[in-house]
């Protein structure tokens, strides 16, 4: 089955094992209140009052910060995501900057 996010909402797939450089994986007790995911599918874009679309600024691929809390969990062929809408993510990672 496929997702597909409308307006401005956007579906994740949270990275949930991370390990430190010595190879010590991180329970989610020992990590900070940021949770980070990769984006899985985008919704069109949030709708403008004049009646065309602002393009998100995020795409399936993007590895991204958001506040643990944010979303609505769906599990989809065994699989769990969350989707968010675009102004719950905080920031766009470079994928030197995750640790896995």
């Amino acid at each position: 089955m496929e997702i597909r996010p409308l307006s401005d909402h956007v579906v994740v797939k949270l990275i949930t094992e991370e390990k430190t450089v010595a190879g010590i994986v991180l329970p989610d007790t020992a990590k900070d209140k940021l949770q980070r995911a990769e984006v899985v599918a985008v919704g069109s874009g949030r709708l403008l009052d004049n009646g065309t679309r602002a393009s998100l600024e995020v795409k399936p691929g993007d590895l991204v910060l958001f506040e643990s809390g944010f979303g609505q969990r769906v599990r989809i062929d065994d699989a769990d995501y969350l989707l968010l809408q675009e102004s719950d993510i905080l920031a766009v990672l470079a994928t030197s900057s995750v640790v896995a």
